[in-house]
């Protein structure tokens, strides 16, 4: 099941306020941690990062607070969670990046592999992305009967590596990975400053 499945009252009867509230409290937050950061004057060189990570954080609140009958606006919650997604893997990515570079930097690494690290390291998140770009390509040449997104699959004997939903759960899990890392590299700078 997709993560956005939970939020709504049809899908998840039981769950949808646990997970509205939890992706609410997630996105604040995030919210609340790029704040902080934003507001110090050494995220000067990553401070568009941490705007548009913080962006993708207000997204992620509203699109779990906000359901789409209450916005009547069609489509609001794909936006939104499209808007959330796009903000915090460019965001984190940056940020990541930004990160990597500066400990090379401290470090006084100069060479042309220890320049590529942090690029290989940030770019690493991206990789269930591409997964799951993949996945739903071959899905979509092979499978054209299936719809994107749905619990039918089980049934079919898809296997669950081709499912969006298990890309977009393997992508959350490497992202917290990613922002708990940077968390505690933000903590450390701090401490050391």
């Amino acid at each position: 099941m997709t993560i956005s499945s939970l939020v709504y009252a049809e899908r998840n009867p039981n769950g949808h306020w646990w997970a509205s509230g939890g992706l609410a409290l997630c996105g604040l937050a995030g919210l609340c941690w790029t704040t902080v950061l934003a507001r110090q004057g050494r995220q000067a060189p990553g401070r568009v990062g941490i705007w548009i990570l913080g962006l993708g954080y207000l997204c992620m609140m509203w699109c779990a607070l906000l359901p789409e009958r209450l916005l009547r606006i069609p489509k609001s919650h794909d936006a939104l969670a499209l808007a959330a997604f796009v903000g915090i893997c460019v965001g984190m990515v940056h940020a990541t990046l930004r990160a990597a570079t500066l400990r090379g930097v401290q470090r006084g690494e100069a060479s042309g592999s220890a320049r590529l690290a942090p690029v290989i390291f940030a770019g690493a998140a991206l990789a269930p992305i591409v997964l799951a770009a993949l996945a739903q390509a071959y899905v979509s040449y092979e499978l054209p009967e299936l719809k994107w997104v749905n619990l039918a699959w089980r049934a079919r004997g898809v296997p669950l590596y081709l499912s969006f939903a298990f890309w977009e759960w393997v992508t959350c899990a490497v992202f917290s990975v990613y922002m708990v890392a940077l968390a505690r590299n933000t903590l450390a700078e701090c401490r050391s400053s």
